[in-house]
């Protein structure tokens, strides 16, 4: 499916010369605007036509208005004139001198790190559909001043003001192993957003690749012995001449040896002040040694251009790495200009002109290569952004008709699909037809996860860093939508087994087909068990248990259901997916399921919630409607350690329907003061309670009026849901129905209850009024009847249901629900009564 993406765009921030973004410009992004404080490295930006146009290159202080105010000015131009609605990228690379292992002379760099606060800001602002933010190892523990002025952590600030909106994955790696050409430790932040369905963080990430050794990287270019050196081909292949003392320093010393190691202490890197020779210091334990050929090339700092710097002399010359090793080990391409002059005529000129173009430019090109991100890295990345923003997300019509056109009505028909097409679809695609089509998938409760969806919650799965031997239970494997985020995210850990357990032997078959589409490493083992998960007796425990168990009532096999009932303490209820989470912590140190919203609320749940409450949550995902299309089913997700609860724990409340991140007291949102979870318990909640006595009222709700035994004229009025209204009785034509005397109807025991009060069952906008005579209602109105030892109920009381306090209110007491607002005993409990009434 091609979408048609004629422009892909991207604005970048402190991108110094432009090194990195080059690989964006090769991949034919086209730059809006780049913000650079320095003349110096912009020019470099200039000279690669970076920009479109010359407005787009702005130099200056991204906190300076008349900074915001072109930035903005371009922005708005490219969205009138190229009809852009979104940028699709920003990059941001913020000055790192404040953080940086190799910089002995930090101050107080807080001001500077906040530079990052303003990439957020833009971010958050401007809703691209991509982020990427990259800096130094300690970039993420770095305090910053947040947009809401408070000192904070950088990665507190990026998931509290972006998370809400993105699914942000957070990595600290090494170039090295991801085709760059020497090493590069480096913090990887990359955003995408969350309305961008099937695309995920890792689907943009740069490729695992082995590394190079630096003989294969720069070997074949010609040997610099002479002092200051000028390859006769190629201006960039040269060296600085050095003082002629340090020659002996280094001259024998072999791969890997320092000039301190030298056994002649004349040898050793020196200073002779007033006669006394002062042996310099070796802070960083890598000064004057020489680089080796078999292995990768070393980091490349700013100042590259000394041999008292780290790591910078030659395997093999007696000198630093010339400009042009510098950036085959960077990864920048010949193509990248540093000049507006040609090389061509670079290379014509006689020696002492290129001696003099390259000491005005020299410097500030080592420079800026020192501070740079390989191009390599951000080509992969553009590359990948690029595939899947013209790659549509087939939708569910889509999926129909293929399935249609297919005659995808068997299971060896999808078989025989999914094999024919394993190397033209990808796994998302085919997992969605499968599963759309597979005639079980009711019978199973099995629904498509989309990989977005799963990446949520594995995301946040513990580290692989933690482990070296790691075991992963899949209770319910479906078509096997979390195996490709698994094997991502645990591939670098030494041993991985992975059980995947389906009830459905088609189910199982299936997923040992589309596995073939993943490259899965050899130390991930996967595992296939075809089985009935509740009823399977597991010879081991599990690190982590993750999946989607399946949401359905069973009742169509009693004897089935004692057994599953036998092994669990809520026998209150009938879903499956309760008694697959009670399971599954019996199996696992770490729990992360997809469950229905109804497990916050609902009171055949207590039981399970009162098991949970007990253990300590890191995190509570809610979806919403948002995770399945086409499923009228509110879930939610959860992360929990399996163990007890330690005191002050707070869980992270994610949330798809306010678009935000918030952090809570477990104790405070799992309150024994309310009768189920508040995970949207705030300040203006606690006010409002604080004003109110609960409890006040039972709930009843009928279940036997239908269509079929109501009739347009009859002795009682059944009133519904659009019937109540403040302290009246709305009358509609056409809406009104009635039921005689003689029905047999339990509601009937309310009729003429004059303290009775109706509330409409499902909705955000509370309103009350009293049972009138010889009414009753339908299951869409709820009848609340009052508790013993509550006092009598007023028409200021019901009025009080309807105000603008009480709806907010009820909102967070109801947790954002949609489609789990049914009012019942646990529910109800929020109708409160003023205390001073």
């Amino acid at each position: 499916m091609k979408n048609k993406h004629l422009i892909n765009t991207y604005v970048s921030f402190f991108s110094g010369a432009g090194i990195g973004c080059y690989g964006f410009l090769l991949e034919g992004f086209k730059c809006i605007a780049t913000v650079e404080l320095l003349e110096k490295r912009l020019k470099f930006q200039r000279y690669n036509d970076k920009c479109t146009y010359e407005s787009g290159y702005i130099c200056g202080d991204l906190k300076e208005d008349n900074v915001k105010t072109k930035l903005l000015n371009e922005i708005d131009y490219w969205k009138n004139n190229y009809s852009i609605k979104d940028i699709d990228v920003v990059i941001a690379t913020p000055p790192c001198q404040g953080m940086s292992v190799a910089n002995h002379k930090k101050k107080d760099e807080k001001s500077r790190n906040s530079l990052v606060t303003e990439s957020i800001r833009f971010v958050k602002d401007h809703k691209p559909k991509f982020f990427i933010f990259e800096n130094v190892r300690t970039f993420l523990k770095t305090i910053c001043t947040d947009i809401d002025g408070k000192d904070k952590k950088i990665k507190d600030a990026i998931e509290l003001n972006l998370a809400g909106e993105y699914h942000i994955h957070y990595e600290y790696l090494n170039f090295k192993n991801y085709g760059n050409n020497s090493s590069r430790t480096r913090t990887l932040v990359i955003g995408t957003r969350k309305n961008l369905e099937e695309i995920t963080p890792y689907a943009i990430f740069p490729d695992y690749t082995k590394e190079k050794t630096l003989e294969e990287v720069i070997g074949d270019l010609p040997e610099l012995n002479e002092m200051g050196a000028i390859d006769p081909t190629d201006i960039y292949h040269n060296f600085r001449p050095y003082a002629p003392k340090m020659l002996e320093w280094i001259k024998d010393i072999k791969e890997g040896e320092s000039a301190f190691d030298n056994n002649d202490i004349k040898k050793i890197p020196h200073q002779i002040i007033d006669g006394l020779i002062l042996y310099n210091t070796n802070k960083n334990s890598d000064k004057y040694t020489r680089c080796y050929w078999d292995k990768v090339g070393p980091c490349i700092h700013t100042r590259n251009d000394i041999l008292a710097s780290q790591n910078t002399i030659h395997p093999r010359d007696n000198r630093v790495f010339s400009i042009r090793e510098l950036m085959k080990m960077m990864t920048i391409p010949d193509t990248f200009k540093w000049t507006d002059i040609s090389e061509k005529d670079l290379n014509k000129l006689p020696y002492d002109l290129k001696r003099k173009f390259l000491s005005k430019e020299e410097m500030n090109i080592r420079h800026s290569i020192g501070e740079a991100v390989p191009t390599n890295i951000f080509r992969q990345i553009a590359n990948k952004i690029k595939t899947v923003l013209n790659e549509t997300s087939i939708n569910l019509p889509q999926v129909n008709k293929i399935i249609e056109k297919e005659n995808l009505k068997s299971n060896e028909a999808i078989y025989n699909f999914v094999k024919i097409n394993l190397n033209k679809l990808n796994y998302s695609t085919l997992s969605k037809i499968v599963e759309t089509s597979n005639a079980l998938k009711t019978d199973n409760a099995a629904y498509y996860t989309r990989q977005d969806i799963c990446y949520s919650i594995i995301k946040d799965l513990p580290s692989p860093d933690n482990y070296d031997n790691l075991k992963i239970l899949e209770p319910s494997i479906g078509v096997g939508n979390f195996l490709p985020l698994l094997i991502t995210k645990y591939r670098e850990v030494k041993n991985v087994t992975i059980d995947v357990v389906d009830i459905d032997e088609f189910a199982i078959k299936i997923v040992g087909l589309l596995v073939k589409k993943l490259n899965i490493p050899e130390n991930i083992k996967i595992n296939y068990i075809n089985n009935d998960f509740l009823l399977h007796e597991f010879n081991h425990s599990y690190d982590i248990v993750v999946g989607n168990p399946p949401f359905k009532k069973f009742n169509s096999d009693k004897e089935l259901l004692n057994r599953y009932k036998s092994n669990v303490v809520n026998k209150d209820t009938n879903n499956l997916y309760s008694f697959f989470i009670e399971k599954c912590l019996q199996l696992g140190d770490i729990v992360s399921l997809v469950v229905p919203k109804s497990l916050i609320n609902s009171p055949e749940y207590n039981k399970t919630r009162e098991i949970l409450s007990k253990l300590k949550f890191n995190k509570i995902i809610d979806y919403g409607e948002k995770a399945f299309k086409g499923v009228l089913i509110e879930t939610i997700s959860f992360i929990i350690e399996n163990k007890p609860l330690p005191a002050n724990n707070s869980i992270e409340i994610e949330s798809y329907i306010l678009n935000n991140i918030s952090i809570k007291r477990q104790d405070y949102i799992f309150s024994s003061n309310y009768p189920y979870w508040l995970i949207y318990r705030d300040d203006y909640f606690d006010s409002v309670s604080q004003k109110l006595n609960f409890n006040i009222y039972k709930s009843y709700r009928d279940r036997q009026i239908t269509k079929k035994i109501t009739k347009p004229k009859a002795d009682i009025r059944v009133l519904k849901s659009r019937n109540i209204g403040s302290n009246k009785i709305i009358d509609i034509d056409g809406y009104d129905c009635y039921v005689n005397y003689t029905s047999n109807l339990d509601v009937l025991k309310f009729i003429n209850n004059k303290e009775a009060v109706l509330v409409p069952n499902l909705t955000y906008y509370p309103r009350a009024c009293f049972l009138p005579p010889n009414t009753i209602t339908d299951g869409s109105v709820a009848i609340l009847t009052l508790r013993n030892g509550s006092r009598k109920i007023h028409k200021k009381d019901l009025e009080y249901y309807n105000s603008e306090e009480f709806t907010r209110f009820y909102k967070i007491a109801r947790n954002y629900g949609t489609r789990s607002l049914n009012i019942d005993n646990n529910s109800v409990f929020f109708f409160g009564i003023m205390k001073d009434s």
